[in-house]
């Protein structure tokens, strides 16, 4: 029996439970359960048998057994103690079956369900899968497809959105909380803790662990956690390295449900394993701690100087000095914050469970991130998706060193760097990005209460006409558009201005008028149809300020303030002001950003005729046959591979010594092009390997007599092709990184594509708008497809990340050059590189594991 590493996951209820494979020790804890069971269902020793585990004790298991007819079919088993049912322990088991099974080649489980047990019958036509049940007398059969579809993954979604929610509230609404560490030294972290919980009142019961006191800042203090007369729902853990894991077994003992460990340098190893054996959730180690200003729970658990005013920003950070910063930034701006966590190591709680928490949190209007790692990019970019159709989420840029990227083989591979990948995974999720403190504050403060742009057109007002001319150059730099204002309009500010003012965009005012008036103009501007949003430049005078006059309007407007201290001021009436006109276009790029977002279709699958997955497999398996390491294909492969998925590929022949390739030559009718297939040569071109336009039987043969002295022993043939129309010529590919998936590139081909370093990308899978914004994301798209049609590049792209989600083994992949002419669209040169792939279910329902 195969064992796999044990997982932990959440019950509907926040429980934590521990989730592996069956070994022999657990025989008898087996032989136990299927007492539970009618003896028309075995729970035989043979089959796949998946156990679920809470406190060490087996509540519930579920076992699969193929069919000896069909290997893609299996019969699936469940039993639940009759203690732990209607909890979600069946639904978790089936889920993680399912993934299972399906990583195994299983396609479709079946099961006999008792008709008197509605329960189980719910459970299956609940979990998201293509269902089936037929009555027969006393049982009902069930056919369950386990192709995850768009439907499933939701399912699976919502389900965790609800354990992960119930699961926090330890660490968020906790009604009893202790601090262990707390000292009597004011300038101890343990003594910050508690001090900051007592000055914020917090509204549950609070203790501390201290045996050399019996009180402090008027909490009662215990000598140790066995000794407190209830088991809190939080620790937070402020003593010695050395002494936090033995602390963290008290508190499983105790029954404490959640830790936040604010010690650094901490051993995982035991620290993890109390962790997981008693089922708590942990923050930490190496953090600040964790704060809510809910007014039910008013929780300052950090040792931060101010602590956070309530607001309605979720903030989550890898870095404890990133929170005090934004923190800090946030106070001096009035705004603030309804929950605060420092993940620090983050061993267990994460940004994906945060962003479970905020989804549907209605006081959290904004969610803001700073995330050092990701854990399970996967799984974040679709919590993200999810939440980001609800509020921002805004990420700091994290360092993206390119230390760690390999030597890149292919074209593709070469962009696919840390910062490249992050960055589609962040644009795709609609989350904005911003780079430091500094920027996030200033787009928090015009989304507080700007409304979204409904394009990119920007009117540009101003009294200091340098400033506005600065103003207009920012938005131009940033993607925005400087309006033609109407005739209409130009004609109503000539009524209100000076002659010499200038009435087109951007509009100077000239200083010689009041704010009533200058407010007047803003109006008159913000009216233009051809306005999408008014950036309202102003200095003061010996005349007036025309800032004072400044207001909203039905469309978004920004301020700027010459004399402003700070770099952004909210205004009384909700204004977002900047000091500078930059900051300002910078800030309204964002807002764009989110509403263009915002109005894309929701993802979808694409309907791609002409696909044949059974075929690429059987590519797939014929290389891994010979090659179990992998590697590259060969060219006929590639071309079997790229066919089976509806892709354009100019076909050839592959010769292994002269008189094949003369006979493919005089077979094709016309003048060829003749390729190297040698070990270790990647980039034909650039090695001599590539000849063209060779039109006789003499001028094949001497080519091939040419490639034999050049690459000797190496050259193991030559891929002969027809010569292909020429025409624009593109890249397409794909590189995959294990943890992200993978990423399609698009951008300029040839030989020069390395040189011209022109290309966009975007983490498969892609949904059409996806498709969109990579074909204007290249520098020169708008000159490509002014030539060109974007139908036929736009379909590759599709079948590409199809392609690269649907064999998984693929490493790299490159089109180059993929020639459009017209309406036609072939890639002439072609390469594929597999690599041997475990299977992996990003979205499967588990807790993180350290180090992952």
């Amino acid at each position: 029996m195969t064992t796999h590493i044990e997982t932990r996951a959440l019950l509907s209820d926040g429980t934590v439970i521990a989730l592996r494979e069956a070994s022999p020790e657990d025989a008898d804890a087996l032989r136990e359960l299927r007492r539970e069971l009618p003896d028309r269902y075995p729970l035989a020793e043979d089959d796949v048998v998946l156990c679920a585990f809470s406190d060490d004790a087996l509540i519930g298991a579920g076992s699969y057994a193929p069919s000896t007819d069909d290997e893609t079919t299996a019969n699936v088993v469940l039993v639940v103690t009759s203690a732990n049912q209607s909890r979600g322990v069946g639904t978790l088991l089936l889920e993680h079956l399912v993934s299972l099974a399906r990583g195994r080649g299983v396609r479709r489980f079946t099961a006999d369900l008792l008709s008197n047990n509605p329960r189980m019958l719910g459970l299956f036509s609940e979990l998201g899968l293509v269902m089936t049940a037929t009555p027969d007398t006393e049982v009902v059969r069930v056919d369950l497809g386990l192709d995850a579809g768009e439907d499933y993954l939701d399912a699976v979604a919502n389900r965790e959105l609800t354990s992960g929610v119930a699961s926090l509230r330890a660490v968020l609404k906790p009604t009893s909380a202790v601090v262990i560490g707390a000292g009597r030294n004011a300038t101890s972290v343990g003594h910050a803790v508690l001090a900051n919980l007592v000055k914020g009142e917090f509204a549950g019961d609070l203790y501390a662990v201290n045996p050399k006191a019996a009180e402090l800042l008027g909490v009662t203090c215990y000598p140790s956690v066995a000794e407190l007369p209830v088991a809190p729902d939080l620790a937070v853990i402020c003593v010695p390295a050395a002494a936090v894991p033995a602390v963290a077994e008290d508190c499983g003992k105790r029954g404490v449900k959640a830790m936040v460990v604010v010690t650094s340098g901490v051993d995982p190893k035991p620290l993890l394993a109390s962790v997981h054996k008693h089922g708590m959730r942990m923050v930490g180690p190496n953090c600040i701690g964790v704060a809510s200003t809910d007014p039910e729970v008013r929780m300052d658990a950090t040792f931060t100087r101010k602590g956070s005013g309530g607001g309605g920003i979720g903030l989550v950070t890898q870095s404890g000095g990133v929170a005090i910063a934004v923190l800090e930034q946030l106070s001096a701006l009035g705004m603030g914050t309804t929950d605060v966590v420092s993940t620090g190591d983050k061993y267990d709680v994460s940004g994906n469970d945060l962003l479970l928490w905020w989804e549907r949190d209605e006081r959290t209007t904004s969610v803001v991130l700073y995330l050092e790692s990701f854990g399970n990019p996967r799984k974040f970019s679709r919590l993200a998706r999810r939440v980001a159709r609800r509020k921002p989420v805004l990420a700091i840029r994290s360092a993206t060193s390119e230390a760690g990227q390999r030597a890149a083989a292919s074209h593709t591979a070469s962009t696919a760097t840390p910062a490249v990948t992050q960055e589609a995974l962040f644009r795709q999720a609609g989350v904005i990005v911003v780079d430091g403190i500094a920027e996030l504050v200033e787009v928090l403060a015009a989304l507080e209460h700007t409304p979204l742009p409904q394009g990119r057109s920007v009117a540009v007002v101003s009294n200091a006409g340098g400033l506005g001319v600065l103003a207009a150059d920012a938005c131009s730099h940033n993607g925005l558009t400087v309006a033609d204002l109407s005739e209409d309009t130009t004609a109503k500010l000539a009524a209100l201005l000076p002659s010499v003012a200038s009435t087109t965009n951007p509009v100077d005012t000239t200083a010689v008028l009041d704010a009533d008036v200058f407010a007047q103009c803003v109006d008159v501007v913000a009216a233009d149809p051809a306005v999408d949003a008014v950036i309202a430049v102003t200095v003061p005078t010996a005349l007036g300020n025309p800032a004072e006059g400044i207001r909203t309007s039905s469309k978004p407007v920004l301020a700027v303030a010459a004399d402003q201290l700070g770099s952004v001021a909210i205004l009384e009436n909700g204004i977002a002001s900047y000091a500078d006109p930059v900051r300002a276009a910078e800030s309204l790029a964002a807002l764009v950003q989110r509403a263009e977002w915002l109005r894309r279709p929701a993802p979808a699958v694409v309907d791609l005729p002409g696909i044949d997955v059974p075929l690429a497999r059987k590519v797939v398996a014929e290389h891994f046959a010979v090659e179990p390491e992998g590697g590259w294909l060969e060219p006929d492969q590639v071309v079997r591979l790229l066919s089976a998925f509806g892709l354009p590929i100019l076909g050839g022949v592959l010769a292994s010594d002269v008189e094949g390739a003369v006979a493919a030559q005089k077979s094709f009718g016309q003048p060829i092009a003749m390729k190297a297939v040698a070990r270790g040569v990647l980039h034909k071109s650039k090695a001599g390997g590539v000849k063209l336009n060779l039109g006789t039987p003499e001028r094949v043969a001497e080519e091939f007599t040419g490639m034999q002295e050049r690459f000797g022993d190496r050259l193991q043939g030559v891929f002969v092709q027809p010569m292909a129309e020429s025409g624009r010529e593109l890249l397409v590919g794909v590189v995959s990184d294990q943890r992200f998936g993978p990423l399609v590139v698009t951008g300029l081909g040839g030989v020069d594509t390395d040189l011209l370093d022109d290309r966009a990308a975007a983490l498969a899978p892609l949904t059409s708008a996806d498709v969109d914004d990579l074909l204007r994301g290249f520098r020169a798209s708008a000159k490509v497809f002014e030539q060109h049609p974007e139908e036929p590049v736009h379909d590759v792209l599709l079948r590409v990340s199809r392609l690269a989600e649907m064999v998984p083994e693929i490493a790299e992949l490159d089109l180059n050059p993929l020639v459009v002419k017209g309406e036609r669209v072939i890639a002439v040169d072609a390469r594929v590189r597999l690599e041997p792939v475990a299977p992996v279910d990003p979205y499967l329902r588990a807790l993180r594991r350290a180090g992952a």
